[in-house]
């Protein structure tokens, strides 16, 4: 049996048994006085117990050991790049790009130790908002397993495979894949080199597919694609340290044996995966640049109908065919917040600064788009059919909410490229009003 294996659907109810335990699902109940094996019964509940059906969130874990089992919680006392003050911190409405971020070779950090904050809308004690991530290692998580009970985690891996052990069971996540970790499930990440990636968390609400509307019932992500991990245990009775991300904060306990150790589990609240490079791409045919809406992956929404806390959008591979347009995206000003990054490649707006494991952050109503190469490039060209973004993946992270930077984001890092503006500087003024 490969430690990767998985069942694929979105919002689909599961029901998984480690092959090692057969049989290890109650029958017909939830909660039996005494479950196969000696195991215990354990219910993770992702939204209220009272939520809409359609809404109603929860999986039941069938463990060794139930997950109360751990000494008290104390402050985290090891390394963090997680910031707690974005209420304190100054606005910045500036077009903002970052040239790619560091990893530190010559250190010796995991994956938690290794996170840090980008930007972010805080209000996470009223469970509103959202925060941008980075993580930056280079060691595996070695006897120790992470939660996060302020969000969910959708992680974009950008350089280096992580082998995520969740309590579910594994995933093998490669660049160009992504994967998303719900509030409150316990993981681990090895790896097997130095890796870096992006996060994007949510505290609102959770993720989902975006409705397809007048695109009709197949399109963009389908359910099918999304992989869920089968059950897979480990009975390992050694010191483990669970840290917990609480209010924003980092919180440490220890345990005599591996969180690791659900035997079989039924239920929708579960981690996945997606490859990218499933994605199937609507855009025009005739004429004019569609909304970036159309490339959007997941979701996460507000209360206000069609107003997103958070969008995942990406901007894959596919053909240009667009008569009398101008190709790249249009120069615009959002009511949304826009941070992008880069997988790999080129973005086709920005080749020359923007690039892998680097990002930039356009806010609220600052004017942003194509640089004055690609402007000149795009208004020559020949409009034939062409392939855009061969053998490139960017993505956006888009929301409703402000934005403010961190201080390492703007000064720590050290990347933040204070030249940005100048990549619009050499736009002409074309006007004639003599021409038509």
């Amino acid at each position: 049996m490969s430690d990767y294996e998985y069942m694929s659907g979105f919002g689909s109810f599961f029901s998984s048994e480690d092959k090692r335990c057969p049989n290890s699902l109650p029958i017909g109940q939830n909660s039996p006085q005494i479950c196969p094996y000696g195991l215990y019964a354990e219910q993770l509940s992702g939204t209220a117990f009272t939520a809409p059906r359609k809404e109603n969130l929860r999986s039941w874990l069938y463990r060794i050991r139930p997950s109360v089992m751990h000494e008290p919680f104390l402050p985290f006392a090891g390394k963090t790049g997680l910031c707690t003050d974005l209420n304190t911190r100054p606005p910045n409405p500036n077009q903002m790009r970052w040239k790619p971020f560091d990893i530190p070779l010559n250190d010796r950090i995991n994956f938690v130790e290794g996170l840090h904050t980008v930007c972010g809308s805080d209000d996470i004690h009223c469970n509103n908002g959202i925060a941008i991530h980075v993580y930056l290692c280079t060691i595996s998580m070695e006897k120790t397993a992470f939660y996060n009970s302020d969000g969910d985690f959708l992680i974009v891996p950008q350089k280096g495979v992580l082998e995520i052990t969740t309590e579910f069971g594994k995933l093998k996540v490669k660049p160009n894949e992504i994967c998303v970790i719900p509030q409150g499930i316990r993981y681990s990440v090895n790896i097997t080199e130095p890796s870096r990636g992006y996060i994007l968390e949510v505290y609102n609400n959770h993720f989902q597919l975006p409705d397809l509307g007048p695109i009709g019932a197949n399109g963009l992500a389908n359910p099918r694609d999304f992989k869920t991990p089968v059950a897979w245990f480990e009975d390992n009775e050694k010191e483990f340290q669970i840290i917990s991300k609480y209010q924003g904060q980092l919180f440490t306990a220890t345990q005599s044996h591996s969180p690791f150790d659900v035997v079989a589990w039924h239920g929708n609240y579960v981690p996945y995966k997606y490859d990218l490079s499933n994605f199937m791409v609507i855009n025009s045919v005739s004429f004019d640049h569609c909304d970036p809406s159309i490339f959007t992956v997941l979701t996460c929404p507000s209360l206000r109908a069609g107003t997103a806390v958070a969008d995942f959008v990406i901007f894959p591979p596919r053909w240009a065919v667009q008569e009398h347009t101008f190709r790249p995206p249009y120069y615009h000003r959002n009511c949304m917040t826009e941070f992008m990054g880069l997988i790999l490649g080129k973005y086709e707006a920005k080749e020359g600064g923007f690039l892998p494991g680097g990002a930039t952050l356009h806010s609220k109503m600052t004017p942003h788009g194509p640089d004055y190469n690609c402007f000149e490039k795009a208004t020559s060209a020949k409009l034939v059919p062409e392939r855009v973004a061969e053998d490139t993946q960017a993505f956006m992270f888009e929301t409703s909410l402000n934005l403010k930077t961190t201080r390492w984001a703007e000064e720590t890092c050290q990347k933040l490229d204070r030249e940005y503006f100048t990549c619009w500087k050499g736009l002409k003024k074309n006007f004639n009003p003599h021409s038509s």
